[in-house]
């Protein structure tokens, strides 16, 4: 209940997170176009009355509107309006806030006056005492109005990343979480089990001063230092985990002939690695084995009790790589990254966090990669770890 509590209020989270950046932009788009309206509105309105007032003057002055110091200071000095006035040949008469290669180059000029055209209608200046000397006002936005336009969506580019932050921020602790529950657990597991293993060393050697069957008495502290090994796994989860030069041939073999007396008999183990040359590899052994038993064990489940389980050793001057194929029932290929998730299985016991933690150990703390690189449904499943080699 709990857990699907957490669930939904996680979903919650996402939902509001979504509508609130999706608000916040509508809200700023709305906002921000008004005030462009408004803005291009006035600056139409100014523009016009730029030419109301160089029309008045030319008819109270009979002369030049650009040599009146008031329209000189209007029009020049007070506004950030680029405009350019032309006459009806469209050479250009006078020009504001335009670089000079503009005006001095016919092609960007047109280009650039076809452009304040599509902003703004241009304006026609008329004179009182003839129709064939118009000036024409073409203008275009201020850098205000400009900067009104882009704004919005500069604002919604910083609404989103801060919205996709906020939800990585969430999800990395919400992972955080999840990882100090999982490595308090796997370390208080190896306090636990401290004790048993403990006193069961003690019942090894009453039982070897004891007239019973020493061999069966040797396996047995065998099974007792795997189990060992197992509490020395769970206690270096979350702690560093340093990592020294080791003969991967070697690692791997132990961990396979510990498990080929413990398989049943219709199943047979291949094992190439003690038949070719010695690679090395930086280990830490104890995590290491951990990873070659999980997959033994999901090879061995994949067979239900007969087939073959073949582990193959191969190497390139800069790798090396653990092969561990089975001829069990396969998986299919949509599963193939799926298998690695904590919690997904296909079994019916068990929660799936061994091939999840064997991802952790080689891909987090020995730098490899772990992959299916190749399942047929019905004949069977090879998965492949990859580590870089060392030399010695």
């Amino acid at each position: 209940m709990i857990k699907g509590f957490r669930k939904r209020l996680s979903r919650n989270t996402k939902t509001i997170l979504i509508v609130l950046g999706a608000v916040l932009v509508s809200f700023s788009l709305i906002t921000t176009n008004q005030m462009a309206s408004s803005l291009r509105d006035k600056e139409k309105h100014d523009v016009e009355l730029w030419a109301a007032a160089m029309e008045r003057i030319n008819r109270d002055a009979m002369g030049d509107y650009m040599d009146d110091p008031l329209v000189s200071t209007i029009v020049g000095n007070r506004n950030n309006i680029p405009f350019i006035i032309t006459d009806e040949s469209l050479r250009v008469v006078s020009y504001h806030l335009i670089p000079e290669r503009v005006v001095n180059d016919p092609e960007r000029l047109r280009r650039t006056l076809d452009r304040m055209s599509s902003d703004n209608t241009p304006i026609v200046v008329r004179f009182w005492w003839t129709t064939e000397h118009n000036h024409i006002i073409f203008y275009g936005h201020s850098s205000t109005l400009a900067m009104l336009y882009v704004f919005p969506y500069i604002q919604m580019i910083i609404i989103i990343a801060f919205v996709v932050l906020l939800f990585v921020a969430l999800r990395s602790s919400k992972q955080d979480e999840q990882n100090r529950v999982w490595i308090g657990l796997a370390k208080e597991t190896a306090h636990q089990l401290g004790t048993p293993t403990s006193s069961l060393m003690g019942w090894i050697e009453y039982l070897r001063q004891q007239e019973v069957d020493q061999m069966a008495v040797d396996e047995m502290a065998k099974d007792l230092a795997h189990l060992r090994k197992i509490v020395d796994r769970f206690s270096k989860i979350g702690s560093d985990t340093p990592l020294t030069p080791a003969f991967v041939n070697e690692v791997v073999g132990g961990s396979v002939m510990y498990f080929r007396k413990r398989i049943p008999r219709n199943v047979t183990l291949d094992y190439n690695g003690l038949a070719i040359d010695p690679v090395q590899a930086n280990l830490n052994v104890a995590l290491f084995e951990w990873v070659i038993e999980n997959l033994m064990k999901n090879s061995l489940d994949a067979l239900q009790g007969h087939g073959a389980i073949h582990v193959h050793i191969g190497s390139s001057e800069q790798h090396v790589w653990i092969d561990v194929t089975d001829t069990g029932k396969g998986i299919p290929k949509s599963n193939w990254k799926r298998i690695f998730q904590p919690g997904f299985t296909t079994k019916t016991r068990g929660w799936g966090l061994g091939l999840s933690l064997s991802r952790r150990i080689i891909e987090e703390y020995h730098g490899g990669r772990i992959a299916v690189v190749d399942s047929v449904i019905g004949k069977g499943t090879t998965i492949r770890v990859t580590l870089k080699r060392v030399y010695s």
